[in-house]
């Protein structure tokens, strides 16, 4: 058997380790000229690590990453809501990770071009649609620099692992048109600065009808005076946005005023944003969940099969879980199609729940909570305004959708 893949991605790319470590021949083909990862912060639950770490990646990952230690929410004006450990602080038996995209993505690509060889990762290949006969299945590619048509590939199995503009999944759903928009824009940018509380803390504030920050580090010591790369993603109710782009650059005035007076004793939020070495501007959208992503050797995966709003840090975790369950039913089954529904049975639908999920009750649901029982005010007590119990149940019930209840994680090793 041998597998093609469409998008060298996150996912694009787990998959093409996964497989090559269950013994199954796979190449990967990749629209972009050349290696330039985009995006700035990226959480890995303890699920994904969990999957990662089978493929020797732990070490890589833990040198380059922050290992978050706890999850912080606060309101505001800057008032402790709720803290948890995470990861290993928490039990779990593997870490919880923050990495910058690009650190993740060439741990990623360097162990790939290693692994399966750097010949079988073919850049500037732009997928435009599948056909299959009865026994294989051929890609069809133009240059993503000349527009040129390619040579057809043909393989067992096609993945599509090429993003919620998904070619593939656009043959396969004609009719699905654009992403659905949240109602939520986002703007992403990266500081350096000195750590704050915990140096390894992931910090989420306010609430989006006055503004929502998202801030946790993503490098450590990256100078000699000891300052992180913090990430940080402000996020406002907005009618209008522009279409998902990861390079876009966003303009401060769109944003910046929602958070004027987040002046905290813990963090200065203006000045945060001010030195910002980048700030880049896309709006959370996802897609309504399909009915189905395999079709006879050709199936999706990540955000071609399931793209998510990105509210519980969530989205490349199951990317990454979704290639370790394709490769190992791939092993399990001499029949191609078996597999590919196999693979989509046991995943399509808890994807479709966490995209629902984020939709409307994420971990960062606590803070829309406190925002509405309190009146967006300050309090005097949280127990006045909500209780313990009620904040670990909201975080608690992710866990559970999202597949990383530590005792079942456990037990699934």
């Amino acid at each position: 058997m041998n597998v093609l893949i469409a998008g060298g991605g996150i996912g694009g790319l787990t998959l093409a380790l996964t497989l090559h470590e269950r013994g199954i021949p796979c190449r990967v083909f990749e629209q972009a000229p050349a290696i330039r990862p985009v995006g700035v912060g990226v959480n890995l639950l303890p699920h994904s690590t969990k999957e990662l770490a089978r493929l020797g990646l732990e070490d890589a990952l833990a040198a380059r990453a922050v290992t978050t230690l706890e999850n912080v929410f606060f309101n505001r004006f800057g008032q402790l809501i709720h803290r948890e450990p995470v990861g290993r602080a928490a039990g779990y038996d593997w870490p919880q990770f923050s990495i910058h995209r690009a650190d993740l993505y060439q741990i990623l690509l360097e162990a790939t071009q290693a692994r399966i060889g750097a010949e079988r990762i073919h850049l500037g290949w732009t997928c435009t649609g599948a056909q299959q006969e009865a026994t294989h299945a051929i890609a069809h590619f133009r240059s993503t620099e000349t527009g040129m048509s390619l040579p057809d590939q043909v393989a067992d199995v096609i993945v599509a692992c090429d993003g919620i503009h998904s070619t593939l999944r656009k043959q396969f759903f004609p009719a699905e048109g654009e992403p659905r928009y949240s109602g939520v824009n986002m703007w992403r940018g990266v500081t350096r600065m000195k750590p704050i509380l915990s140096g390894a803390s992931m910090v989420r504030a306010g609430w989006l009808s006055h503004g929502k920050m998202v801030i946790y580090p993503i490098r450590n010591a990256i100078d000699a005076e000891g300052n992180q790369l913090m990430n940080w993603v402000a996020e406002i109710e907005t009618p209008q946005y522009r279409k998902r782009d990861w390079s876009r650059p966003g303009n401060l005035d769109d944003f910046l005023p929602a958070f004027a007076d987040w002046h905290f004793d813990w963090l200065d939020v203006p000045a945060m944003i001010l030195n910002a070495e980048m700030a880049l501007e896309f709006p959370m959208v996802d897609q309504e969940p399909l009915p189905r992503w395999s079709f006879g050797r050709i199936t999706l995966l990540g955000d071609a099969a399931h793209p998510m709003v990105p509210r519980g840090s969530n989205g490349a975790g199951q990317s990454i879980l979704d290639a370790c369950v394709l490769a190992d039913r791939l092993i399990e089954s001499t029949d191609p199609v078996e597999a590919l529904q196999l693979y989509e049975q046991q995943r399509l639908g808890p994807t479709t729940q966490i995209v629902l999920t984020n939709r409307t009750n994420p971990p960062d649901a606590i803070l829309r909570e406190v925002y509405e029982r309190s009146g967006d005010k300050p309090f005097a007590r949280i127990e006045d305004v909500i209780s313990a119990t009620e904040l670990t149940a909201i975080t608690d019930n992710y866990k559970r959708v999202a597949g990383y209840e530590k005792d079942k994680l456990k037990t699934a090793s």
